[in-house]
């Protein structure tokens, strides 16, 4: 029998949940099956492509629990597409002519790995798929078992990806702070721009762990350091309608009664309609290697904060982001106990040579398994019919509808 190696990879964008999870992988084999060899490929697909190696030393397997309190990725991230050949090409991963998915393949073949963990969110994921159809059809013995990491938590077929939960506490604790700017100036607008393309669940979730935190806060009333200042006054979200106008209006009224006005905004929020009003103006928008708007060049928030700035009669008006603060953030408890679970059910998969993606399957129940490739895609939208979400908005105090 052909002695097992396992190598793993890190791609797309960062989440709390990388570190810990490599860190878990690493322990969780050290566990189960020490006698193993284990390798990372350097920043996710594109270290694979070029044969960048990182060995997993006796040293790293005895601090491993170390990673557990960093954020980041301790082996490197990298946005690859291993069907977007002229992408690849571009970017001297391959040569002209060369199928990525065979340098790939041919790569793993070489380097004797016979266990691939990839640590992504769908596009890494659904690019595993890709790699793991390619080697089942091209006679390569390989097993590829991924784990969901993305702080939108748009995983389809996936109840809760690695790292959300602790996205939005580190957003409200970033918020929190930000919140008090409104006292720098008289009628402030301050919009809080949140991650998420297509869902609006890591808004919504950092608005409730906003108001959890504030809530529990002592405050002088009278002065302007008070319950007010730590009001939310509007959340939008990519799956909630709304009339430009008639927000207008209720936040003009807010404005004018306290001084200062505050909204969560998700950066998917209204994207499609500023893209369309931008492409129609002839702005070439740009693109990443697998077609999505490259979101940070669109600035949702501050087109939030032209449009109400204006309407509401804000004298200043600032937008600030929480992604890049909340999604480097190391593991929380509560993510590190979800990624424990996910390593253990990811290495025995593995070890079974049952490919997929690990995840709580919305399908069957919610129940943690081995979710089939075909099955894991984005893009899916945050259920506003939640409990939870009713009660923020109710103390917002907005009227919506779903989109």
């Amino acid at each position: 029998m052909a002695k097992q190696k396992v190598a793993m990879l890190t791609a797309g964008g960062l989440a709390p949940c990388l570190s810990s999870s490599v860190g878990g992988l690493i322990e969780r084999y050290n566990d189960v099956a020490p006698d193993l060899e284990m390798i990372a490929y350097r920043s996710g697909y594109h270290g694979l492509l070029l044969g960048d190696i990182i060995p997993i030393t006796q040293d790293m397997r005895e601090k491993a629990y170390i990673l557990h309190h960093h954020g980041g990725s301790p082996i490197g991230n990298s946005r690859v597409k291993l069907t977007n050949a002229a992408d690849c090409v571009k970017r001297g991963l391959v040569k002209e002519g060369q199928n990525p998915l065979a340098v790939a393949a041919d790569r793993l073949a070489k380097d004797g790995v016979t266990i691939l963990h990839t640590i992504g969110g769908d596009d890494t994921n659904t690019t595993a798929a890709d790699l793991a159809a390619y080697l089942g059809a091209n006679g390569y013995n390989l097993t590829v078992v991924g784990l969901p990491k993305t702080v939108d938590n748009d995983v389809v077929p996936i109840r809760q990806s690695l790292g959300a939960w602790t996205a939005a506490e580190v957003g409200a604790h970033f918020f929190d702070h930000v919140s008090n700017e409104q006292s720098a100036a008289p009628r402030t607008l301050v919009v809080h721009e949140v991650m998420g393309r297509h869902c609006g669940w890591l808004t919504a979730a950092t608005a409730l762990a906003y108001i959890d935190r504030t809530k529990g806060h002592e405050y002088i009333e009278g002065l302007m350091m008070n319950t007010e200042l730590k009001n939310i006054d509007g959340v939008y979200l990519p799956e909630i309608a709304f009339d430009l106008d008639k927000e207008a209006a209720r936040l003009k009224a807010i404005m004018d009664k306290t001084g200062f006005v505050t909204i969560f905004v998700s950066e998917g929020a209204c994207l499609d309609a500023i893209v369309a009003e931008r492409e129609a103006a002839g702005e070439s928008v740009k693109r990443d290697a697998f077609g999505h708007v490259k979101i940070d060049t669109i600035n949702v928030g501050n087109w939030f904060s032209k449009q109400f700035g204006a309407l509401i009669g804000a004298e200043r008006a600032m937008v600030q982001k929480s992604g890049y603060y909340a999604r480097s953030a190391p593991a929380n408890a509560r993510d590190r106990h979800l990624i424990h679970s996910m390593v253990d059910s990811a290495v025995e998969s593995a070890l079974n040579k049952v490919s997929g993606v690990i995840g709580h399957d919305e399908d069957q129940g919610g129940r943690l398994r081995t979710i089939e490739f075909p099955r894991i895609k984005g893009g899916k939208h945050f259920d506003t019919s939640a409990k939870w979400f009713s009660d923020v908005m109710d103390f917002v105090g907005q009227s919506w509808k779903p989109a």
